[in-house]
């Protein structure tokens, strides 16, 4: 099942204090963005969110798993989706964490 735009809409409003939020649609799925890095992931319509040391230690005992089968665990974000604050503290975190996206080298013809 693949999710609804209206949710990954839901779901970058409520980070949006994080900084500049994007999303792409993505194999029928969405990739969240935080300052130019894939933060996120809206699979399902449920967020799932890359594992860093420092969003880990903020989320506590959240869950974690595979955003589809035969992924890594990313964090799953439950209700914890209603609070503003704490889901833009958690992208901002994981985005200080994240390595800058790779440049994409041009193609030899």
């Amino acid at each position: 099942m693949s999710s609804d735009l209206s949710f990954v809409e839901y779901a970058c409003e409520q980070m949006g204090a994080a900084g500049a939020i994007t999303f792409r649609k993505m194999f029928g799925e969405y990739a969240i963005y935080c300052e130019g890095k894939v933060v996120a992931l809206v699979c399902d319509n449920r967020l799932f969110v890359k594992p860093t040391a420092a969003g880990r230690n903020l989320a506590g005992q959240l869950a974690e798993a595979p955003p589809y089968p035969g992924a890594k665990p990313y964090l799953l974000v439950g209700e914890e989706i209603e609070d503003r604050e704490w889901l833009s503290n958690l992208i901002r975190m994981t985005e200080k964490e994240l390595p800058p996206p790779k440049k994409k080298s041009g193609r030899k013809t």
